[in-house]
């Protein structure tokens, strides 16, 4: 039995989430997420994979607390640190509102806390004996950090004034706590020595990505500069750990340069991405930027490349980068004197690169669309990648994957994955799926917990996962293409391509729907008002009235560089609900309300308009949610209503309300 034939199995598969290696190069440790005892949530736990001497061991678990456990890192004697909600027993006052610092030895033993902080503990950072950690913090004097927040509490106080923007981001409320750094020294029980080295940053370390020096000198971290009409440009800072001294190493008007952050082990240079600003006829491109550490002095490598992963070569003289490429995310290396060289040429997807330290084995998280993600190490002399025993066994997919392309009418070639149910052929054609993926800038060329194809083929659809314009992994004019013209160019590249798929003898060229979130949720409002192939249409977290939204999201500053300021023409040629009066075809709407990065009123926009417009349709609301739905419930009545939605209008079978929706 398939664990994609019942959402509920499907849920409870195992997620590794991260890969990190020891400094010794003896074992890696991963954070796998898996679900609760209860059935209503997910934890996650620490588990360590043996790479040293010969490959086989089994992964063996290494924390079991019922609050979970993240973010770990290596000391460099080998012990764990990790962050976690348990409490202490032999702390005084040990509390679980707050996530504190942990450290688990290497020579066994029960793990102890070392480090607690009022705001909590974020990410962490080591080198030699000193250790760096974000905090959330009140404004005014550190020390008093728990007594305002005490008497905030009691006195029932949850109003956060802000004087900038932004207030919230992705699906929580920003403030009344601003992230700073702390620096500390690990002592035998706890750490000691414990200082706040940002105590004047302000929102400059909002989403702050940092690393720590080898010699444990010098924190590098991202440091937003806020500049007039509500932007804000992001830099990189360095500050001293001993005298909290900063100064700024990497700073360009129209240039943010952000995560992926990664020092090289001699301590010379930083390798970050850099984006330029977009505006109106200026589309967004990142780059591989290495720099000099004490001058700032550097240069762009490895062109029309998008970093998502940066690794330093042990002897410093390349890195080796992940980026999207073809429907993959291969590794590269590109070396300083700017040669570049594709490691892998499988049809995976890497992340979370490590490089062994004798720079022979670059481990990762391997996965693919048909692949969920698990350990791997590649052989850097020959390209040989091999899988390593995995916390979480890879399920099977219900399937085959193949690849298609069609030429657009401009010429350009889309591609794209199509996951074709078992048994589909002339004789039996599969019913079909177009899935649009979201961003816009992004690529169908990963495993998918959230948007599961799978789910799909296991009830017979054959899935069309398109990149169209506006897709990474094809060079910066695949995204030109598209930008400022997202609905009539994608629709172009869409229908391109959904032609040549529908002309294959194993698919239902008549029982077709299409369905996307994000993005994709303004293509399947697009789509909705602009065709009427599809049968039915699924729009998730969807964009419905740019105007409005380009106004109410958490990034407002971002998306009106390439729409312009409200009410200008671009708004009224590419929103959706312009077209409202042409859609037939009957939709589902589906949005959560802790969505702030496409805000719930696009959805009531469009519920209300639909209405008025009496077009068939249904709206599966989620009050507790984000932008993705991630409750392993409401994941259940996502999927099971989607089915039946489907079920209805692309089969033809008598509509049949899920038991898991009130």
């Amino acid at each position: 039995m398939s664990a994609f034939n019942d959402i509920r199995d499907y849920v409870a598969i195992p997620r590794v989430l991260s890969l990190r290696l020891s400094p010794d190069g003896s074992r890696l440790i991963s954070t796998v997420q898996s679900l609760n005892p209860d059935g209503k949530s997910f934890g996650t736990a620490l588990w360590a994979i043996s790479v040293g001497g010969p490959v086989g061991g089994e992964p063996y678990r290494l924390t079991r607390s019922a609050k979970g456990e993240s973010a770990a890192v290596f000391t460099d004697a080998g012990d764990v640190l990790f962050t976690s909600s348990r409490t202490d027993p032999t702390v005084k006052d040990s509390t679980d509102e707050v996530p504190s610092l942990w450290l688990l030895p290497r020579a066994g033993g029960e793990a102890r806390q070392v480090a607690t902080r009022p705001g909590g503990i974020g990410a962490v950072r080591t080198a030699g004996d000193v250790v760096v950690f974000s905090s959330d913090v009140l404004d005014g004097e550190e020390a008093a950090e728990e007594a305002k927040r005490k008497a905030r509490k009691d006195a029932g106080i949850s109003a956060i004034l802000h004087e900038g923007y932004p207030v919230r981001y992705w699906d929580h409320d920003l403030g009344p706590g601003r992230t700073r750094l702390f620096a500390a020294r690990l002592g035998a029980d706890r750490l000691e020595d414990v200082r706040d080295l940002t105590p004047d940053a302000g929102d400059a370390l909002r989403d702050a990505s940092f690393e720590l020096t080898p010699d444990g000198a010098t924190v590098v971290t991202t440091w937003r500069t806020y500049l007039p009409k509500g932007e804000f440009r992001t830099d990189v800072v360095a500050v001293d750990v001993a005298s909290g001294e900063r100064r700024t190493v990497l700073a360009e008007e129209g240039f943010d340069h952000t995560a992926p952050l990664a020092i090289s082990p001699d301590g010379a240079r930083i390798a970050c991405s850099r984006e330029r600003f977009t505006g109106l006829d200026v589309s967004v491109r990142l780059e591989l930027w290495i720099a000099d550490l004490a001058t700032g002095e550097g240069r762009a490598y490895a062109p029309d490349l998008f970093p998502s992963g940066i690794e330093w070569a042990p002897d410093s003289s390349a890195v080796y980068i992940v980026a999207d490429h073809q429907g993959r995310r291969p590794v590269f290396r590109v070396s300083l004197d700017g040669e570049m060289a594709r490691l892998t040429g499988d049809d995976a997807s890497y992340a979370a690169l490590n490089a062994s330290p004798d720079g022979t084995v670059v481990y990762a998280l391997r996965s693919a669309v048909d692949l969920a993600p698990g350990p791997a190490s590649i052989d850097l002399a020959t390209g040989e990648v091999t899988d390593l025993p995995s916390p979480a066994p890879r399920p099977e997919v219900p399937g085959t994957l193949t690849e298609i392309s069609a030429t657009a009418d401009d010429g350009t070639t889309i591609r794209g994955w199509l996951a074709l149910p078992e048994g589909a052929s002339a004789d039996q054609p599969a019913p079909f799926l177009l899935w649009i993926h979201g961003g816009p800038v992004s690529s169908w060329n990963d495993w998918q917990w959230r948007w599961q194809s799978w789910l799909m083929t296991a009830r017979g659809y054959a899935v069309l996962l398109p990149d169209p314009c506006l897709s990474t992994g094809y060079g910066q004019e695949m995204i030109d293409r598209g930008w400022g013209n997202w609905g009539p160019r994608t629709q172009a590249d869409l229908d391109a391509i959904v032609d040549v798929a529908l002309s294959r003898d194993d698919i239902d060229a008549e029982r077709i729907g299409a369905m996307g979130g994000s993005y994709g949720g303004y293509m399947a409002n697009w789509l909705a008002g602009h065709s009427d192939r599809y049968k039915a249409i699924v729009t998730h977290a969807s964009l419905w009235n740019l105007d409005q939204f380009a106004g109410t999201t958490d990034a407002s500053m971002y998306w009106q560089r390439e729409f312009g300021e409200p009410g200008s023409e671009r708004y009224a040629l590419l929103s959706p609900h312009h077209s409202l009066d042409k859609i037939t075809t009957p939709l589902l709407v589906i949005h959560g309300d802790k969505d702030y990065r496409v805000p719930i009123g696009e959805a009531l926009r469009l519920w209300w308009d639909l209405r008025r417009g009496e077009v068939e349709s249904k709206f599966l609301y989620f009050p507790d949610e984000n932008h993705w739905i991630l409750k392993p419930g409401n994941a259940v009545a996502w999927y099971e209503t989607v089915f039946a939605f489907l079920a209805q209008h692309v089969l033809g079978e008598e509509w049949k309300r899920p038991d898991s929706v009130a």
